[in-house]
């Protein structure tokens, strides 16, 4: 599997899903523009001493990304998707697809890839989202634990 960060904004987390990366083996895709530079301090910080580990493409666009990796099966995730993660099946070769912390991945993505949306479920009515490392984690790993690797 491989996670993508679609327009990543706030250092710490895409630090700390770097360092899940690592701990995982899992490539991770950042899609530019980023919300911070790569040698950010606070990037750096959150991913500790394991970014040597970090198997990290930077890629100039959405449709840069897409240009190297149409035919990999990209599944989306956002608290607008109506299924919940745990109906996904996942397999190998899947890209794990999140957006920003502050706006979520494009809604037109959402209605246009609507079998392959999927969101974490929320009981508390007023939290509006989860952090997006946790939210990463989250899924990353029901994905290593149906693939038998967790």
């Amino acid at each position: 599997m491989h996670i993508v960060l679609f327009e990543p904004e706030i250092p710490p987390n895409t630090g700390s899903i770097a360092r899940l990366c690592a701990a995982t083996l899992t490539p991770l895709h950042l899609i530019e523009p980023l919300g911070f530079e790569i040698d950010d301090k606070h990037l750096k910080r959150a991913g500790l001493d394991y970014w040597e580990f970090v198997d990290l493409r930077v890629h100039r666009s959405w449709e840069a990304f897409l240009a190297e990796n149409r035919d990999n099966n990209l599944l989306y995730f956002s608290k607008r998707a109506s299924r919940s993660y745990t109906q996904a099946r996942f397999q190998e070769n899947d890209y794990l697809v999140f957006g920003p912390e502050t706006r979520g991945l494009p809604q037109g993505w959402l209605e246009a890839n609507e079998d392959r949306a999927y969101c974490i479920p929320m009981m508390g009515k007023g939290v509006r989202s989860l952090n997006l490392s946790n939210a990463v984690s989250i899924v990353l790993y029901e994905g290593l634990r149906q693939l038998r690797k967790a």
